[in-house]
Protein backbone atom coordinates (compact mmCIF):
# COMPACT_ATOMS: atom_id res chain seq x y z
CA UNK A 1 0.00 0.00 0.00
CA UNK A 2 2.60 2.11 0.67
CA UNK A 3 4.33 1.90 -2.53
CA UNK A 4 0.94 2.67 -4.32
CA UNK A 5 0.37 6.20 -2.08
CA UNK A 6 3.76 7.24 -2.71
CA UNK A 7 4.09 7.22 -6.30
CA UNK A 8 0.03 8.27 -6.57
CA UNK A 9 1.64 11.56 -5.30
CA UNK A 10 4.89 12.01 -6.91
CA UNK A 11 3.19 11.81 -9.63
CA UNK A 12 0.46 14.80 -8.82
CA UNK A 13 3.69 16.63 -7.86
CA UNK A 14 5.16 15.60 -11.05
CA UNK A 15 2.44 17.54 -13.03
CA UNK A 16 2.57 20.20 -10.89
CA UNK A 17 6.09 20.90 -10.96
CA UNK A 18 6.37 20.46 -14.35
CA UNK A 19 4.86 24.16 -15.56
CA UNK A 20 6.28 27.52 -14.70
CA UNK A 21 4.21 30.25 -13.31
CA UNK A 22 5.82 33.69 -14.61
CA UNK A 23 4.80 36.01 -12.31
CA UNK A 24 3.44 39.76 -13.85
CA UNK A 25 4.53 43.12 -13.13
CA UNK A 26 2.67 44.71 -11.04
CA UNK A 27 3.24 48.70 -10.14
CA UNK A 28 0.85 48.71 -7.50
CA UNK A 29 2.78 49.47 -3.82
CA UNK A 30 3.30 45.88 -1.90
CA UNK A 31 0.27 44.14 -0.92
CA UNK A 32 1.32 41.44 1.91
CA UNK A 33 -2.47 39.87 1.43
CA UNK A 34 -3.75 36.66 3.44
CA UNK A 35 -0.78 34.41 4.70
CA UNK A 36 1.73 37.23 4.21
CA UNK A 37 3.83 35.70 7.04
CA UNK A 38 3.78 31.95 5.64
CA UNK A 39 5.22 33.11 2.42
CA UNK A 40 7.72 35.61 3.64
CA UNK A 41 8.86 32.49 6.10
CA UNK A 42 8.66 30.26 3.39
CA UNK A 43 10.74 32.07 1.22
CA UNK A 44 13.37 33.53 3.83
CA UNK A 45 13.25 30.88 6.59
CA UNK A 46 12.90 27.68 5.20
CA UNK A 47 9.18 27.47 5.75
CA UNK A 48 7.33 28.43 8.77
CA UNK A 49 8.42 27.21 12.49
CA UNK A 50 6.12 28.03 15.39
CA UNK A 51 8.88 30.25 16.97
CA UNK A 52 9.17 32.54 13.58
CA UNK A 53 5.79 32.73 13.16
CA UNK A 54 4.55 34.12 16.44
CA UNK A 55 7.72 36.66 15.67
CA UNK A 56 6.50 37.80 12.29
CA UNK A 57 3.18 38.24 13.68
CA UNK A 58 4.70 39.91 16.96
CA UNK A 59 6.75 42.61 14.70
CA UNK A 60 5.19 42.60 11.54
CA UNK A 61 6.59 41.61 8.03
CA UNK A 62 9.01 44.51 7.60
CA UNK A 63 10.05 44.63 11.52
CA UNK A 64 11.08 41.02 11.25
CA UNK A 65 13.42 41.49 8.62
CA UNK A 66 14.94 44.74 9.49
CA UNK A 67 15.53 42.56 12.49
CA UNK A 68 17.39 39.85 10.84
CA UNK A 69 19.20 42.43 8.53
CA UNK A 70 20.41 44.01 11.42
CA UNK A 71 21.48 40.68 12.81
CA UNK A 72 19.41 41.48 15.96
CA UNK A 73 18.79 38.81 18.94
CA UNK A 74 22.21 37.21 17.29
CA UNK A 75 23.12 35.34 19.59
CA UNK A 76 23.00 31.62 19.84
CA UNK A 77 20.98 29.64 22.03
CA UNK A 78 22.02 27.89 24.88
CA UNK A 79 20.78 24.72 23.64
CA UNK A 80 21.89 25.02 19.75
CA UNK A 81 25.02 25.87 21.41
CA UNK A 82 25.10 22.83 23.41
CA UNK A 83 24.77 20.90 19.71
CA UNK A 84 27.22 22.77 17.75
CA UNK A 85 30.16 22.21 20.46
CA UNK A 86 29.50 18.52 19.75
CA UNK A 87 31.45 19.30 16.32
CA UNK A 88 34.94 20.27 17.35
CA UNK A 89 35.70 20.85 13.56
CA UNK A 90 33.78 23.77 13.08
CA UNK A 91 35.68 26.14 14.94
CA UNK A 92 39.23 24.94 13.64
CA UNK A 93 41.55 26.32 11.10
CA UNK A 94 42.50 24.24 8.06
CA UNK A 95 45.73 23.53 9.56
CA UNK A 96 44.61 22.16 12.47
CA UNK A 97 42.04 19.85 10.41
CA UNK A 98 44.59 18.73 8.10
CA UNK A 99 46.68 17.93 10.96
CA UNK A 100 44.00 16.30 12.83
CA UNK A 101 42.09 14.36 10.52
CA UNK A 102 44.38 13.95 8.11
CA UNK A 103 44.11 11.50 4.65
CA UNK A 104 44.56 7.54 4.71
CA UNK A 105 47.94 7.11 4.39
CA UNK A 106 49.02 9.34 7.48
CA UNK A 107 45.96 8.02 9.19
CA UNK A 108 47.98 4.31 8.46
CA UNK A 109 51.12 5.11 10.17
CA UNK A 110 49.96 7.24 12.93
CA UNK A 111 47.96 3.50 13.50
CA UNK A 112 51.70 1.81 13.02
CA UNK A 113 53.14 4.43 15.40
CA UNK A 114 50.41 3.69 18.11
CA UNK A 115 48.30 6.60 17.30
CA UNK A 116 44.36 6.84 16.28
CA UNK A 117 43.11 9.52 14.01
CA UNK A 118 40.13 10.66 12.81
CA UNK A 119 39.06 10.21 9.43
CA UNK A 120 38.33 13.32 6.92
CA UNK A 121 34.85 12.26 6.41
CA UNK A 122 33.92 13.57 9.90
CA UNK A 123 34.62 17.20 8.61
CA UNK A 124 32.07 17.45 5.74
CA UNK A 125 29.66 15.23 8.35
CA UNK A 126 29.29 17.94 10.94
CA UNK A 127 29.55 20.96 8.71
CA UNK A 128 26.43 19.53 7.30
CA UNK A 129 25.01 18.82 10.31
CA UNK A 130 25.68 22.32 11.80
CA UNK A 131 24.06 23.40 8.34
CA UNK A 132 21.31 21.70 9.09
CA UNK A 133 20.68 22.40 13.12
CA UNK A 134 21.34 26.23 12.42
CA UNK A 135 18.75 26.51 9.25
CA UNK A 136 16.12 24.43 11.62
CA UNK A 137 17.01 25.89 15.03
CA UNK A 138 19.40 29.26 14.60
CA UNK A 139 17.73 32.80 15.76
CA UNK A 140 18.43 34.17 12.13
CA UNK A 141 17.29 31.70 9.78
CA UNK A 142 17.07 34.55 6.98
CA UNK A 143 21.13 34.88 7.84
CA UNK A 144 21.21 31.01 6.59
CA UNK A 145 19.41 31.05 3.95
CA UNK A 146 21.51 33.90 2.55
CA UNK A 147 24.55 31.68 3.20
CA UNK A 148 23.16 28.76 1.29
CA UNK A 149 22.35 31.43 -1.47
CA UNK A 150 25.84 32.70 -1.70
CA UNK A 151 27.64 29.56 -1.11
CA UNK A 152 26.39 27.86 -3.88
CA UNK A 153 27.08 31.29 -6.03
CA UNK A 154 30.60 30.73 -5.24
CA UNK A 155 30.22 26.98 -5.44
CA UNK A 156 33.31 24.99 -4.09
CA UNK A 157 32.95 20.98 -3.91
CA UNK A 158 34.26 18.96 -0.71
CA UNK A 159 35.02 16.63 -3.18
CA UNK A 160 37.79 17.78 -5.12
CA UNK A 161 41.43 16.91 -2.97
CA UNK A 162 42.17 19.72 -0.19
CA UNK A 163 38.93 21.56 -0.61
CA UNK A 164 37.47 18.75 2.14
CA UNK A 165 39.91 20.42 4.62
CA UNK A 166 39.34 24.03 3.57
CA UNK A 167 35.73 24.23 3.06
CA UNK A 168 34.71 24.55 6.76
CA UNK A 169 36.95 27.54 6.77
CA UNK A 170 35.45 28.73 3.50
CA UNK A 171 31.97 29.09 4.59
CA UNK A 172 32.97 30.19 8.00
CA UNK A 173 35.25 32.95 6.62
CA UNK A 174 34.76 33.86 3.01
CA UNK A 175 30.98 33.49 2.70
CA UNK A 176 28.85 33.69 6.29
CA UNK A 177 30.45 37.53 7.16
CA UNK A 178 29.90 38.92 4.18
CA UNK A 179 26.08 37.97 3.52
CA UNK A 180 24.70 41.60 4.96
CA UNK A 181 27.95 43.64 3.85
CA UNK A 182 28.93 44.32 0.05
CA UNK A 183 29.29 42.46 -2.77
CA UNK A 184 32.79 43.48 -3.45
CA UNK A 185 34.39 42.12 -0.26
CA UNK A 186 32.19 38.96 -0.92
CA UNK A 187 33.88 38.19 -4.06
CA UNK A 188 36.88 39.47 -2.75
CA UNK A 189 36.98 37.36 0.37
CA UNK A 190 36.04 34.01 -2.49
CA UNK A 191 38.81 35.00 -4.83
CA UNK A 192 41.16 34.98 -2.06
CA UNK A 193 40.40 31.65 -0.34
CA UNK A 194 42.25 28.93 -0.12
CA UNK A 195 39.04 26.34 -1.25
CA UNK A 196 38.92 28.49 -4.03
CA UNK A 197 41.92 28.81 -5.20
CA UNK A 198 42.87 24.96 -4.82
CA UNK A 199 38.92 24.27 -6.52
CA UNK A 200 39.38 26.09 -10.06
CA UNK A 201 43.33 25.60 -10.03
CA UNK A 202 44.14 28.89 -9.57
CA UNK A 203 46.58 28.26 -6.67
CA UNK A 204 49.15 26.75 -9.47
CA UNK A 205 48.40 29.23 -12.57
CA UNK A 206 51.69 31.23 -13.44
CA UNK A 207 52.99 33.22 -16.25
CA UNK A 208 53.92 31.82 -19.74
CA UNK A 209 57.17 30.78 -19.85
CA UNK A 210 57.74 30.57 -15.77
CA UNK A 211 60.55 27.65 -16.07
CA UNK A 212 59.80 24.26 -13.85
CA UNK A 213 61.52 24.21 -10.29
CA UNK A 214 61.84 21.30 -7.64
CA UNK A 215 60.10 18.17 -7.66
CA UNK A 216 58.14 16.36 -4.90
CA UNK A 217 55.12 14.26 -4.40
CA UNK A 218 51.92 16.02 -3.38
CA UNK A 219 49.50 14.40 -0.87
CA UNK A 220 45.83 14.63 0.52
CA UNK A 221 45.11 14.69 -2.68
CA UNK A 222 46.50 18.41 -2.76
CA UNK A 223 47.38 19.28 -6.87
CA UNK A 224 51.02 19.94 -7.91
CA UNK A 225 52.81 23.31 -7.36
CA UNK A 226 56.41 24.81 -7.95
CA UNK A 227 57.58 26.45 -4.94
CA UNK A 228 56.34 28.01 -1.53
CA UNK A 229 57.51 31.74 -0.61
CA UNK A 230 57.18 33.06 2.64
CA UNK A 231 57.10 36.78 3.51
CA UNK A 232 60.83 37.36 3.11
CA UNK A 233 60.94 35.76 -0.26
CA UNK A 234 62.78 33.25 0.29
CA UNK A 235 61.70 29.91 -1.28
CA UNK A 236 61.48 26.16 0.11
CA UNK A 237 60.28 23.21 -1.30
CA UNK A 238 57.10 22.34 -1.94
CA UNK A 239 54.42 20.64 -3.62
CA UNK A 240 55.53 20.25 -7.09
CA UNK A 241 54.78 18.38 -10.54
CA UNK A 242 53.83 19.56 -13.60
CA UNK A 243 55.43 22.65 -16.08
CA UNK A 244 53.68 25.46 -14.47
CA UNK A 245 51.54 27.93 -16.94
CA UNK A 246 48.46 29.90 -17.09
CA UNK A 247 45.11 28.18 -16.16
CA UNK A 248 41.79 29.91 -17.26
CA UNK A 249 39.55 28.09 -14.72
CA UNK A 250 39.13 30.95 -12.25
CA UNK A 251 39.46 33.73 -14.62
CA UNK A 252 36.41 31.77 -16.47
CA UNK A 253 34.16 30.82 -13.62
CA UNK A 254 34.86 34.39 -12.42
CA UNK A 255 33.24 35.67 -15.87
CA UNK A 256 30.64 33.23 -16.42
CA UNK A 257 29.61 32.21 -12.92
CA UNK A 258 30.35 35.03 -10.58
CA UNK A 259 29.76 38.21 -12.11
CA UNK A 260 29.41 38.90 -15.78
CA UNK A 261 26.90 35.79 -16.59
CA UNK A 262 27.15 34.01 -19.39
CA UNK A 263 25.74 36.61 -21.42
CA UNK A 264 28.05 39.58 -20.11
CA UNK A 265 29.76 40.13 -23.48
CA UNK A 266 33.12 38.94 -22.71
CA UNK A 267 35.53 37.23 -25.31
CA UNK A 268 37.69 34.25 -24.62
CA UNK A 269 40.64 36.86 -24.76
CA UNK A 270 39.20 38.53 -21.77
CA UNK A 271 39.20 35.34 -20.27
CA UNK A 272 43.03 34.75 -20.62
CA UNK A 273 43.63 38.11 -19.62
CA UNK A 274 41.46 38.02 -16.09
CA UNK A 275 43.33 34.79 -15.61
CA UNK A 276 47.12 36.64 -16.18
CA UNK A 277 45.86 38.91 -13.73
CA UNK A 278 45.65 36.56 -11.22
CA UNK A 279 48.87 34.43 -11.68
CA UNK A 280 50.51 34.27 -8.55
CA UNK A 281 47.65 34.66 -6.23
CA UNK A 282 48.42 30.71 -4.85
CA UNK A 283 48.55 29.33 -1.13
CA UNK A 284 51.62 29.13 1.57
CA UNK A 285 52.10 25.58 2.35
CA UNK A 286 49.11 24.25 1.25
CA UNK A 287 50.13 20.64 3.14
CA UNK A 288 50.35 22.01 6.36
CA UNK A 289 48.41 25.64 6.83
CA UNK A 290 47.02 26.89 4.13
CA UNK A 291 46.63 30.79 3.83
CA UNK A 292 46.59 32.98 0.56
CA UNK A 293 49.75 33.99 -1.03
CA UNK A 294 51.00 36.41 -3.73
CA UNK A 295 53.88 34.52 -5.43
CA UNK A 296 55.39 37.79 -7.08
CA UNK A 297 57.63 35.32 -9.25
CA UNK A 298 54.44 33.02 -10.91
CA UNK A 299 52.83 37.30 -12.18
CA UNK A 300 52.67 37.82 -14.99
CA UNK A 301 54.18 41.56 -15.17
CA UNK A 302 53.17 42.64 -18.88
CA UNK A 303 50.15 45.23 -19.25
CA UNK A 304 46.45 43.58 -19.80
CA UNK A 305 43.29 44.29 -21.48
CA UNK A 306 40.30 43.35 -19.64
CA UNK A 307 36.10 44.47 -21.51
CA UNK A 308 38.19 47.20 -22.83
CA UNK A 309 39.85 48.45 -19.28
CA UNK A 310 43.88 48.40 -19.80
CA UNK A 311 45.41 47.29 -16.62
CA UNK A 312 49.28 48.75 -16.87
CA UNK A 313 52.31 46.65 -16.06
CA UNK A 314 53.91 45.29 -13.02
CA UNK A 315 50.74 45.94 -11.18
CA UNK A 316 51.54 43.19 -9.04
CA UNK A 317 49.19 41.90 -6.84
CA UNK A 318 46.25 44.93 -7.24
CA UNK A 319 46.26 43.29 -11.19
CA UNK A 320 43.68 40.99 -9.65
CA UNK A 321 42.15 43.66 -7.75
CA UNK A 322 41.07 46.29 -10.37
CA UNK A 323 39.57 43.02 -12.35
CA UNK A 324 37.68 42.86 -9.00
CA UNK A 325 36.73 46.36 -9.17
CA UNK A 326 35.62 46.36 -12.45
CA UNK A 327 33.52 42.90 -12.25
CA UNK A 328 31.78 44.28 -9.02
CA UNK A 329 30.65 47.64 -10.56
CA UNK A 330 30.03 46.22 -14.13
CA UNK A 331 26.01 46.21 -15.80
CA UNK A 332 25.89 43.04 -16.58
CA UNK A 333 27.11 41.71 -13.52
CA UNK A 334 24.36 43.85 -11.86
CA UNK A 335 21.38 41.94 -13.93
CA UNK A 336 23.12 38.45 -13.52
CA UNK A 337 23.24 39.12 -9.63
CA UNK A 338 19.33 40.44 -10.07
CA UNK A 339 18.48 37.38 -12.21
CA UNK A 340 19.69 35.44 -9.62
CA UNK A 341 18.69 36.82 -6.38
CA UNK A 342 14.77 36.87 -8.45
CA UNK A 343 14.96 33.52 -9.88
CA UNK A 344 16.05 32.17 -5.70
CA UNK A 345 13.65 34.13 -4.08
CA UNK A 346 10.42 35.09 -6.66
CA UNK A 347 10.07 32.85 -9.61
CA UNK A 348 11.80 30.05 -11.73
CA UNK A 349 11.32 32.77 -14.58
CA UNK A 350 11.69 36.20 -12.74
CA UNK A 351 9.93 39.05 -14.70
CA UNK A 352 12.16 41.20 -16.68
CA UNK A 353 10.91 44.60 -15.00
CA UNK A 354 11.63 43.05 -11.50
CA UNK A 355 15.28 42.23 -12.72
CA UNK A 356 15.79 45.82 -14.52
CA UNK A 357 14.86 47.51 -10.81
CA UNK A 358 16.94 45.39 -9.11
CA UNK A 359 19.64 45.66 -11.46
CA UNK A 360 19.60 49.54 -11.04
CA UNK A 361 19.37 49.30 -7.01
CA UNK A 362 22.77 46.66 -7.50
CA UNK A 363 24.69 49.81 -8.98
CA UNK A 364 23.30 52.73 -7.31
CA UNK A 365 23.92 51.08 -4.06
CA UNK A 366 27.17 50.09 -5.23
CA UNK A 367 26.70 46.72 -4.58
CA UNK A 368 24.87 46.75 -1.09
CA UNK A 369 23.28 43.26 -0.80
CA UNK A 370 21.03 44.34 2.40
CA UNK A 371 19.67 46.97 -0.05
CA UNK A 372 18.79 44.37 -2.68
CA UNK A 373 17.36 42.16 -0.26
CA UNK A 374 14.83 45.24 0.81
CA UNK A 375 14.35 45.43 -2.64
CA UNK A 376 13.50 42.52 -3.32
CA UNK A 377 10.95 41.86 -0.72
CA UNK A 378 8.97 45.52 -0.89
CA UNK A 379 8.81 44.39 -4.77
CA UNK A 380 5.03 43.26 -6.02
CA UNK A 381 6.21 40.73 -7.80
CA UNK A 382 7.70 38.65 -4.22
CA UNK A 383 3.90 39.51 -2.78
CA UNK A 384 1.68 38.39 -6.13
CA UNK A 385 -0.65 35.44 -5.66
CA UNK A 386 1.37 34.41 -8.97
CA UNK A 387 4.66 34.19 -6.91
CA UNK A 388 2.89 32.12 -3.63
CA UNK A 389 3.91 28.39 -4.13
CA UNK A 390 5.47 29.11 -7.66
CA UNK A 391 9.12 27.08 -6.33
CA UNK A 392 9.70 23.84 -5.86
CA UNK A 393 12.02 23.02 -2.61
CA UNK A 394 15.76 21.95 -3.01
CA UNK A 395 16.20 18.94 -0.91
CA UNK A 396 17.79 20.81 1.69
CA UNK A 397 14.70 23.33 2.06
CA UNK A 398 12.62 20.51 1.91
CA UNK A 399 13.79 18.90 5.07
CA UNK A 400 14.91 21.74 6.92
CA UNK A 401 11.06 22.48 6.49
CA UNK A 402 9.78 19.15 7.28
CA UNK A 403 11.75 19.47 10.85
CA UNK A 404 10.41 22.85 11.44
CA UNK A 405 6.85 22.60 10.45
CA UNK A 406 6.88 19.37 12.74
CA UNK A 407 8.68 21.21 15.79
CA UNK A 408 10.93 18.16 15.51
CA UNK A 409 13.36 17.39 18.03
CA UNK A 410 16.85 17.44 16.27
CA UNK A 411 19.62 15.91 16.98
CA UNK A 412 21.78 15.30 13.48
CA UNK A 413 22.94 11.94 12.77
CA UNK A 414 24.23 10.52 9.83
CA UNK A 415 21.50 8.68 8.19
CA UNK A 416 19.86 12.57 7.96
CA UNK A 417 22.47 13.99 6.11
CA UNK A 418 22.37 11.13 3.98
CA UNK A 419 18.95 11.31 3.20
CA UNK A 420 19.77 14.69 1.37
CA UNK A 421 22.11 12.98 -1.17
CA UNK A 422 19.41 10.23 -1.82
CA UNK A 423 17.52 13.20 -2.76
CA UNK A 424 19.87 14.63 -4.80
CA UNK A 425 21.70 17.36 -2.90
CA UNK A 426 24.69 15.96 -0.73
CA UNK A 427 25.92 18.56 0.73
CA UNK A 428 29.15 21.00 0.07
CA UNK A 429 29.43 17.96 -2.61
CA UNK A 430 28.10 19.84 -5.50
CA UNK A 431 29.44 18.45 -8.68
CA UNK A 432 30.06 21.39 -10.71
CA UNK A 433 31.07 24.96 -10.70
CA UNK A 434 27.48 26.10 -11.00
CA UNK A 435 26.24 24.65 -7.60
CA UNK A 436 23.28 22.70 -7.22
CA UNK A 437 20.40 23.77 -9.51
CA UNK A 438 17.85 26.94 -8.61
CA UNK A 439 15.25 25.88 -10.65
CA UNK A 440 12.36 23.20 -10.28
CA UNK A 441 12.99 20.83 -13.25
CA UNK A 442 15.88 18.97 -11.74
CA UNK A 443 14.07 18.16 -8.23
CA UNK A 444 11.12 16.61 -9.88
CA UNK A 445 11.80 13.31 -11.32
CA UNK A 446 9.85 10.22 -9.69
CA UNK A 447 13.15 8.81 -7.73
CA UNK A 448 13.49 11.99 -6.06
CA UNK A 449 9.97 12.60 -5.43
CA UNK A 450 9.53 9.20 -3.94
CA UNK A 451 12.71 9.60 -1.64
CA UNK A 452 11.37 12.62 -0.35
CA UNK A 453 8.23 11.07 0.75
CA UNK A 454 9.96 8.14 2.08
CA UNK A 455 11.96 10.63 4.41
CA UNK A 456 8.19 12.24 5.44
CA UNK A 457 7.04 9.03 6.45
CA UNK A 458 9.99 8.12 8.34
CA UNK A 459 10.29 10.99 10.08
CA UNK A 460 7.00 11.35 11.73
CA UNK A 461 6.62 7.93 12.24
CA UNK A 462 10.13 7.81 14.29
CA UNK A 463 12.33 5.73 12.29
CA UNK A 464 14.43 8.38 11.52
CA UNK A 465 17.43 8.41 14.14
CA UNK A 466 18.19 11.96 15.23
CA UNK A 467 14.63 13.24 14.74
CA UNK A 468 11.90 12.78 16.88
CA UNK A 469 8.42 14.23 16.22
CA UNK A 470 5.29 14.92 18.63
CA UNK A 471 1.93 14.90 16.24
CA UNK A 472 -0.58 15.10 19.06
CA UNK A 473 1.28 18.11 20.12
CA UNK A 474 0.58 19.99 16.66
CA UNK A 475 -2.83 19.14 16.26
CA UNK A 476 -5.67 17.15 17.28
CA UNK A 477 -8.87 17.42 16.22
CA UNK A 478 -12.34 17.88 18.01
CA UNK A 479 -13.46 14.00 16.28
CA UNK A 480 -11.15 11.68 14.98
CA UNK A 481 -12.55 11.20 12.11
CA UNK A 482 -10.32 10.62 8.87
CA UNK A 483 -11.22 14.15 7.31
CA UNK A 484 -10.92 15.80 10.22
CA UNK A 485 -7.14 14.46 10.84
CA UNK A 486 -6.33 15.37 7.10
CA UNK A 487 -8.01 19.09 7.70
CA UNK A 488 -6.08 20.01 10.94
CA UNK A 489 -2.77 18.24 10.31
CA UNK A 490 -2.81 19.86 7.02
CA UNK A 491 -3.44 23.57 8.41
CA UNK A 492 -0.31 22.57 10.72
CA UNK A 493 1.81 21.36 8.35
CA UNK A 494 1.09 23.12 5.16
CA UNK A 495 -0.50 26.40 6.93
CA UNK A 496 -4.00 26.34 4.95
CA UNK A 497 -6.16 23.70 4.19
CA UNK A 498 -4.94 20.47 1.52
CA UNK A 499 -5.98 21.09 -1.95
CA UNK A 500 -9.24 18.89 -3.28
CA UNK A 501 -6.50 16.94 -4.98
CA UNK A 502 -4.12 16.36 -2.25
CA UNK A 503 -6.86 15.40 0.46
CA UNK A 504 -8.37 12.88 -1.85
CA UNK A 505 -5.30 11.49 -2.03
CA UNK A 506 -4.54 11.09 1.20
CA UNK A 507 -8.31 9.94 2.44
CA UNK A 508 -7.51 7.01 -0.42
CA UNK A 509 -4.55 5.90 1.30
CA UNK A 510 -6.22 5.57 4.54
CA UNK A 511 -8.87 3.86 2.98
CA UNK A 512 -6.54 1.65 1.37
CA UNK A 513 -4.87 1.08 5.21
CA UNK A 514 -8.54 0.50 6.60
CA UNK A 515 -9.38 -2.20 4.13
CA UNK A 516 -6.36 -4.24 4.31
CA UNK A 517 -7.02 -4.11 8.46
CA UNK A 518 -10.45 -5.24 8.27
CA UNK A 519 -9.40 -7.98 6.04
CA UNK A 520 -6.99 -9.38 8.69
CA UNK A 521 -8.92 -9.02 11.55
CA UNK A 522 -7.64 -5.82 12.63
CA UNK A 523 -9.35 -2.40 14.85
CA UNK A 524 -8.64 0.16 12.17
CA UNK A 525 -8.00 3.61 13.44
CA UNK A 526 -7.09 6.78 11.75
CA UNK A 527 -3.24 5.78 10.71
CA UNK A 528 -1.97 9.57 11.94
CA UNK A 529 1.40 9.24 11.36
CA UNK A 530 0.37 7.92 7.06
CA UNK A 531 -1.50 11.47 7.00
CA UNK A 532 1.04 13.41 8.63
CA UNK A 533 3.83 11.73 6.31
CA UNK A 534 1.57 12.42 3.15
CA UNK A 535 1.11 15.59 3.92
CA UNK A 536 4.98 16.04 3.93
CA UNK A 537 5.28 14.72 0.66
CA UNK A 538 2.12 16.52 -0.74
CA UNK A 539 2.32 18.92 -3.55
CA UNK A 540 1.54 21.89 -1.45
CA UNK A 541 4.54 21.18 0.94
CA UNK A 542 7.18 20.55 -1.84
CA UNK A 543 6.65 23.96 -2.89
CA UNK A 544 6.78 27.55 -1.43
Amino acid sequence: MRLVSLSSLAVVLLSCASTPHPVARSEAPPDYGPGAEVHLLQRWAFGPSERDLAEVRRLGVRGWVEARLARKDASVSPALEAKLQEFPTLTMSMGQLLSDYPAKKEREQALLDGRELERPARIGLELSAAKVLRAVEGSNPLEEVLVDFWFNHFNVSADKGAVRWMVTSYERDAIRPHVFGRFRDLLEATARHPAMLVYLDNWRSTRDGMPKLGQRLSRRGVAPMMMEEDGDGDDEPAVSGPRPGLNENYARELLELHTLGVDGGYSQQDVREVARSFTGWSIRHPRRAPEFLFRRRAHDLDAKEVLGQVIPARGGEEDGERVLDLLARHPATARHLATKLARRFVSDTPPPALVDRLAKVFLDSEGDLPTMYRALIDSPEFWAPEARGAKVKTPFEFVVSALRATGAQVEVRPRLVQALARMGEPLYRAPAPTGFPEVAAPWVNSGALVARLNFSLDLVSGRLPGARVSLASLATPSTPTAEAWVDTLGRALLGTTPSEETRATVLAALSRRNEAASAEGEPSPVDVQLVAGLLLGSPEFQRQ
